[in-house]
């Protein structure tokens, strides 16, 4: 179980050590225990989109639940891509401050004075954003936690197996890793 559980975690591990190490930088920062310049800040999310990718990279071969040939189902396609814009449409709806732990900072690419710079870190974020942490959180969450909760030997559980003990769990812990809790919640049940 290790060393099937270890593919899915570190890429999620690393992208959120990352998070930590920004918010002890700002808070040391705050405190006047590290001088860091805040606005240096940005330039460590390079640091969390390739720390996660390149674990996703070294351990390509242990994800056998993902398959390129799935995109070959027209209807299964069709179903991650609606299912996809679905949840895009409804998060950027729902920034309600009562479902908020906090206030997210955000990506301000003005930031950015060097013209190159700033394409540079615009693609970065994109990249991240599209590419790498949607991977990232599915192996986590849907390959590894949700199966986790149902029988610890997780590799034993069918990907896609649904109970409503995982299935709930699952939902509530994904939205509490998420500032805007509930879209969290309703993307993770998504």
């Amino acid at each position: 179980m290790k060393n099937s559980a270890l593919p899915r975690i570190l890429p999620f591990l690393l992208f959120m050590g990352a998070i930590g190490l920004e918010e002890v930088v700002r808070y040391l920062n705050g405190g006047g225990v590290v001088l860091f310049p805040l606005e240096n800040l940005p330039y460590l999310y390079p640091l969390r989109a390739l720390l996660a990718a390149g674990a996703l990279f070294a351990y390509r071969r242990h994800f056998e639940e993902i398959r390129l040939r799935d995109l070959g189902k027209p209807l299964h396609t069709l179903a991650s891509v609606a299912l996809g814009l679905i949840v895009f449409l409804l998060w950027i709806r729902m920034d309600w401050t009562w479902g908020a732990a906090g206030a997210p900072a955000g990506f301000d690419p003005t930031v950015f004075d060097d013209q190159n710079i700033r394409a540079a870190m615009v693609a970065l974020r994109i990249t991240g954003a599209v590419l790498v942490v949607p991977i990232m959180e599915e192996l986590f969450w849907r390959s590894f936690v949700i199966r986790y909760i149902v029988n610890p030997e997780f590799t034993s559980v069918p990907v896609g197996l649904f109970t409503w003990g995982s299935f709930l769990i699952t939902t509530l812990l994904f939205g509490l890793e998420h500032h805007y809790i509930l879209a969290g919640m309703m993307a993770g049940a998504l």
